[in-house]
């Protein structure tokens, strides 16, 4: 059985971060969504808000799980037995950094990371836009997957 972490902040509030799960989902058995969680940082939702619509998102799918970590990338891997790592990318300049960094943990601990870009269509709209948006009471619907509420 193949297991992933798609490690970060996972974005809930734009498509292109679904759409990453949705076609790994095609070659992996099961994706945990890891969520970072650092009671220093800042977010537009806590911590456990972002993890009950995330959760919320993906209830009817039993290969797609939601975590919350707080140690290393590669640490959290190896907690949950995923011997890959999934990350999201923008742009040529994520992936040149993102591909550094996989490198790394391959030679580290062994543990793969797949890099896959968002759709085209969803890489212009950033989760920073639709947060702005939605503080000046913007309809954001077209921006955000297919059944993802967000309690404001």
């Amino acid at each position: 059985m193949r297991k992933a972490i798609f490690p970060g902040t996972f974005d809930p509030f734009t498509k292109g971060h679904y759409s990453i799960v949705e076609r790994a989902l095609a070659f992996i058995d099961h994706i945990v969504i890891a969520i970072g969680v650092n009671d220093n940082k800042k977010t537009f939702f806590p911590a456990e808000k972002r993890l009950a619509m995330i959760r919320e998102l993906y209830k009817d799918n039993p290969r797609v799980s939601v975590e919350a970590y707080s140690c290393l990338t590669v640490d959290f891997a190896k907690e949950t037995n995923a011997d890959i790592i999934i990350r999201g990318i923008r742009s040529v300049k994520d992936f040149e950094y993102e591909e550094a960094i996989a490198d790394v943990n391959r030679r580290l601990t062994g543990i793969e990371t797949i890099l896959l870009f968002t759709e085209a269509e969803l890489t212009c709209i950033s989760s920073s836009i639709v947060r702005e948006l939605i503080s000046y009471g913007k309809d954001v619907s077209d921006f955000i997957p297919e059944g993802m509420r967000l309690d404001l």
